[in-house]
């Protein structure tokens, strides 16, 4: 079967029963408590069209920014290429976080659309930074719009939302996470038998709970996720809780089924959450939409104004943490030439992810390769003599096991020659270390993440505290800093700070015997003179975890420069 008009994006051969309209064709309701009831009881659920009209109903009654754009501004700015077959291989933005674009009974092609109407949205609201449940919410919209334009001003609307107190999408890292750390509340306090199941199997009970919002939104099967999309319009973001909340409840008691009482054994994060992943995807064979909804709006007690104070609460101890942002800067990518660029250690994809990480004003520098142990050798001095002179560097790591690591290096390596044979510590908090392989992750210096480690600043003529000596310059030189905490600028060097340097100032490291980046009870990584053995560990100074076997053997070692690109 076809609907004319709001049925150009569906394979309605994956639609099942709800390709066969039944029930009634029109809603005549004006008061919201009835709408909520109709919502909550799939008044309009039998009926494809009927529900696009209520849908385009109640996303145009949203109040919105003044200044929103609508389906005449998508296709002003697609002109032709809205005519055009579009192409899923366009990137998402970085916003999305990787989230892919569900399908959802689509066709095929209904995917590149949502591609297209994405990143049209993205120069539409440059003030989103992280937002990885746009993709689901554009494919679900698609069933229900006549073409990408109305799709877009759908989308756009429900972004622009301006209702005080409501919230309809998290569009900020700040908002996303403590999102997730409220759901972790509430689970805690009316799902506590599903809280204590999680805390006894995963090891990171915050990372199985990042996934609250993916469960609802990618994993459950469309047929449920529609008609919480129902409800979700009429009532709000709090929806979203509560479905989270009932969800938790049935996987606790399936597994209390198949446990048959047995207890649970602790294991990795990662498998609790393919295990839930699993139990939502195939939730259409024990749980109803309806049973699912029940459970959730069978939740006493729940408000609003509880997940807002909440919320609150959660974004307030991540700014005191200074945790606010995933990534600093979203909007620059490194444009590299797959066909030009050669590292034998990371793809041209790896080296645009590192890229992003990267200080923004050497973004639109190109890599240029200074040192590679495959054409140089495995020579300290080789290194050294290739790389002094250039500011900032890259370092690649790739080990014997294939584990893949580096560091960003802030300052010239010539800086060590200042402390003569001794060895001492340089460099600024702009430095990071990162793992690509197996798993990515970067971390930086820890004063970012902790401010409140930065209490005051030294006078411009005190000796580095940073020295491998471990002793901090005379404290009488010290006096307040003009800037708070939470403004700290990366771009100074440690001595700016009244900072242990055995925990948090050590960054990078070099004599004739060996090269060190991070320091403070152990070593971020240590590299011997003959570039071949290495360690790797914890440090103080990034609070990484080792980025690698902490006793390796080096495969291969590259360092990068930045190339001016704009340079003639």
């Amino acid at each position: 079967m076809a609907e004319e008009d709001y049925g150009r994006f569906v394979d309605w051969n994956q639609m099942g029963d709800l390709s066969k309209s039944s029930g009634p064709t029109k809603v005549d309701c004006k008061d919201l408590k009835e709408f909520k009831l109709m919502a909550r009881q799939g008044y309009w659920a039998k009926n494809h069209k009927l529900r696009a009209q209520v849908y385009q109903q109640l996303i145009k009654a949203i109040p919105c920014r003044t200044v929103t754009p609508d389906a005449e501004v998508y296709r002003d700015i697609m002109g032709n290429a809205a005519t055009k077959t579009p192409s899923s291989h366009i990137p998402l933005p970085e916003f999305v976080d990787g989230s892919p674009v569900p399908r959802y009974c689509l066709k095929a092609e209904a995917v590149a659309s949502a591609h297209q109407i994405i990143n049209c949205v993205a120069g539409q609201f440059p003030d989103i930074s992280h937002c990885p449940s746009l993709p689901a919410v554009t494919s679900l919209l698609l069933h229900f719009s006549v073409d990408e334009a109305q799709c877009f001003e759908l989308v756009s609307r429900i972004l622009a939302c301006n209702e005080p107190g409501k919230r309809l999408l998290d569009q900020t890292f700040l908002a996303y996470e403590s999102s997730c750390m409220t759901f972790g509340d509430l689970a805690n306090k009316y799902c506590p038998g599903g809280h204590k199941l999680i805390v006894a199997t995963a090891q990171d009970v915050l990372e199985v709970y990042a996934d609250w919002q993916r469960w609802i939104l990618f994993d459950l099967p469309f047929s449920h996720m529609v008609r919480v999309l129902d409800v979700y319009l009429v009532e709000g973001y709090k929806v979203l809780f509560r479905v989270a909340i009932a969800l938790l409840k049935f996987y606790r008691k399936h597994k209390s089924g198949s446990q048959g009482g047995q207890g649970s054994q602790q294991q990795e994060s990662d498998k609790v959450r393919d295990d839930i992943q699993a139990f939502v995807k195939g939730i259409a064979s024990t749980v109803t939409p309806d049973k699912l909804l029940e459970k959730a709006f069978s939740i006493r007690m729940f408000s609003r104004k509880e997940i807002t104070l909440l919320q609150l609460t959660n974004e307030k101890s991540l700014q005191q943490k200074g945790i606010t942002v995933k990534q600093k800067r979203r909007n620059v990518q490194l444009a590299l030439n797959p066909d030009t660029f050669s590292s034998e250690i990371v793809s041209a994809k790896e080296m645009r992810d590192i890229w992003s990480w990267i200080p923004e004003r050497f973004a639109l520098c190109q890599p240029q390769l200074l040192f590679t142990t495959s054409s140089h050798g495995c020579s300290l001095n080789r290194f050294y003599a290739h790389c002094e002179g250039y500011e900032p560097t890259l370092l690649l790591i790739r080990t014997i096991d294939g584990d893949v690591c580096g560091a960003f290096l802030s300052s010239d390596w010539a800086e060590r020659k200042r402390g003569g044979n001794k060895l001492s510590f340089f460099g600024t908090g702009e430095c990071f270390v990162f793992r690509m392989k197996p798993e990515m992750e970067r971390y930086e210096w820890v004063v970012i993440r902790h401010p409140e480690l930065a209490s005051s600043s030294k006078t411009p003529g005190q000796e580095d505290a940073a020295s491998s000596d471990g002793q901090n310059s005379d404290n009488n030189c010290l006096q307040q800093a003009e800037k708070p905490a939470g403004d700290l600028s990366p771009f100074l060097s440690a001595h700016h700070f009244n900072l242990n340097s055995k925990n948090t100032s050590m960054f990078m490291a070099g004599n004739f015997d060996s090269i060190i980046v991070g320091g403070g009870d152990g070593n971020a990584l240590y590299i011997d003179s003959e570039l071949n053995h290495g360690r790797a560990g914890r440090c103080a100074t990034f609070d990484n975890p080792p980025l690698c076997a902490e006793s390796f053997q080096v495969s291969l070692l590259e360092t990068w420069g930045f190339q001016d690109a704009m340079a003639s």
